[in-house]
Parts: C-alpha cells; structure tokens; sequence
C-alpha cells in the first residue's frame, strides 16, 4: 500500500504491518485497558503500534538520505511485518560507503531510543505518556542492537561486509562471508538469545508468543542471508554475461518465407537463430525458438515465418556493448524469449536467448 513519498522514493507499507499491528494491540491492549481503562488502553496499544511504524520507517529513511547523498539511486521504501526494506538498486562503490549505509539505520535507531526516554521524563511515572515514550525508547534500542547483529540481511551484516572488503580489497568474497554468517545468526544466534542471554538477563517467562516470533525472526534472518548468498553467486558469473560470447549468429530471412524453408537454411548453415528482416535488409521481427518448436511438421510449409516471430519493438534490439548486471536490467525493462543485436564490427544480426543467459547465471 503506498502511503507516500519520501525525498521523492515511494514509501509502501505491505498489507502484512496490519498483522502486526494487530499482535501489538491485541498483546498489549488488554493489559493497558485493565490499567487505564478500555478506551484509553486500547488507543494507547494502537499508539505504539503507529510509532513503531513511524521508527522504522525514520530507520529506513536514514539509510535513503546517506544513500542519496553518495548518488546511489533508491527505488523504495516498504515496511513489512518484521521489517523495513530500502531499496537501493545500485551497490556502494567503496567499503567506506557500504558501511556508512548500513550503519546510520541503527544509529537512526538509537538516536529515537535517546528521545524517547528523555521525552519520558518530562511525564509522570505510570502515566500513559511516560509510558508509550519508555516503550518506544526501549523498543528503539531492540530494534538498533538488533540490526547490529553480523550477518546478512541486517545492516550489521552489511557493516561486516564492508569491514571484509576492506580488509580482502573482495567485494563478492565479504558478501559470501556475511551472508553464513546471517545464517550462523539465524540458526544459532536467535536460539542462543531465547536460552541464554534472556534467561541470564532475569527474563524467563517465555510464552509461546516469543517462542513463535523468534522462530520467525531467525527463518527471516535465514531466507535472507540465503538471498544474499545467491545473490553473490550470481554477481561472481557476471562477467561471463556479454553479448559477443551468448548471442547466437542468425540467418536472416524474409517475412514471407515458409517456415519450412526458414528452418531447413538454419539447418543447413547449422545455426539456431532467425532474424526476419525487410527489404533494406533492416531487422524487423525475431523467430521464437519455442514457437518454432511448438509447430508440426506437416503445416510449416503452409506458413511463413512472419508467423512465428514477434516484431522487434523499442527494448527487443540490444546495445552490443551491454554486459553483465547492466545486460540483465535492460532484460527486465523488457522481457522477451528472443533479442536482436547487431555485431559491432561485421555488422552481422545475432539472436541473445533468455535461456541462454539463464544457464549462465543459474548454477
């Protein structure tokens, strides 16, 4: 749900926040209105809900603001059930701009936390002011101790990222490295809070709620070090997408040509790609392998090749020089089976196949 803009970045709230909203007044409304009376209790629950949202979505406009000030360019923000999410589409260049990133959410985090508990002594002790600005001063303070835990996705997982590259000078490797240890933390990490740390701390009154919520806080921690780590893998295969090494060379046809005849000059010059192109010898369609395949024997002689192709519209016709991570975003503008492009040297037609570059990039 978009609920606004931010510095000009959409910020979304994801209809899952209203769960949560609605653990959080249902946990603590009940116990609020035996105190303060129903009215106010459950306003008061409602309250803290809303500035809970209100803190992680300053948490994530921090990391917009040091991100947009080093040029990296922000698609969105979202705040979801567990989390917030900014969404920066491209990496920061240096370890020193990664680790700034990633380190003023929780900073953004503590500073709410330091307003909060000296907003608190402004009220009355027991008052219901005192106690939503205590709440979200300690609920602040969670929130940045635990960003700060060192794995991926959380942003301490980010800050160690930054201090492996700085120390390998290996943007891929500390990505791979923070990534385990996000899944150490998840799988470790949170189990070992709930046993011991609690526990140690005096709280030992461990319902079933916090049982179910760490589980699902550590499977969160877990999918996204899991993302990040095939991310990585992905990154480290980047440099074999380029167009002269995938795109096939095709035979260039005209739209009028039976498919029959189309496919028996590919067969015979042993290529696996057509080109349909008009009478200058301009490209104007590209014929789908799938639907090549997907007709019989018996009728490609009745039909020409037109039929089978799909006319070449702004995006379908790729700049030679495109590689890696930029070749895949001009993929996702327009997605298609079948791309044109043009040898830069001999001026030859050749055919990029999606499943081609899927191979690459899938282990």
């Amino acid at each position: 749900m978009r609920v606004g803009r931010v510095l000009g970045v959409p910020v979304h709230v994801s209809p899952s926040w209203l769960l949560f909203a609605a653990l959080v007044v249902g946990g603590f409304g009940p116990q609020l209105a035996d105190d303060y009376g129903a009215q106010r209790g459950y306003a008061a629950a409602g309250a803290f809900a809303l500035l809970l949202l209100l803190s992680v979505l300053l948490h994530e406009i921090g990391h917009c603001v040091v991100a947009r000030a080093f040029g990296l360019p922000v698609r969105s923000i979202t705040i979801t059930f567990l989390a917030g999410l900014t969404e920066i589409t491209e990496p920061p260049q240096t370890p020193a701009r990664e680790y700034a990133v990633a380190v003023i959410g929780p900073m953004v985090s503590l500073l709410l936390a330091s307003v909060g508990w000296a907003s608190a002594q402004v009220f009355e002790s027991g008052s219901l002011p005192y106690l939503l600005c205590a709440i979200v001063a300690i609920s602040n303070g969670l929130v940045a101790a635990f960003n700060l835990l060192p794995g991926l996705p959380l942003d301490g997982g980010r800050v160690l990222r930054a201090a492996v590259w700085h120390v390998t000078g290996d943007a891929d490797r500390s990505t791979v490295v923070a990534a385990w240890a996000g899944r150490a933390v998840a799988v470790v990490g949170v189990p070992l809070l709930l046993v011991v740390v609690l526990p140690a701390a005096g709280i030992t009154d461990l319902t079933v709620t916090t049982v179910v919520f760490s589980a699902l806080i550590s499977a969160f921690i877990y999918a996204g070090a899991t993302v990040s780590l095939q991310r990585a893998r992905l990154v480290a295969r980047l440099p074999a997408l380029t167009l002269p090494r995938l795109a096939r060379p095709a035979l260039t046809v005209p739209s009028d040509l039976p498919l029959s005849e189309a496919v028996r000059r590919t067969q015979e010059a042993r290529l696996r790609a057509v080109v349909v192109v008009d009478s200058r010898g301009e490209p104007e369609a590209v014929v789908s392998e799938t639907a090549v395949l997907a007709t019989p024997d018996d009728r490609r002689p009745w039909i020409t090749v037109s039929a089978v192709a799909r006319r070449l519209e702004d995006g379908l016709v790729l700049d030679p020089a495109l590689e890696g991570d930029q070749l895949l975003e001009a993929m996702r503008r327009t997605p298609a089976t079948e791309y044109v492009v043009r040898d830069e040297r001999s001026g030859q037609l050749r055919v990029l196949v999606t499943a081609d570059v899927v191979a690459v990039v899938t282990p």
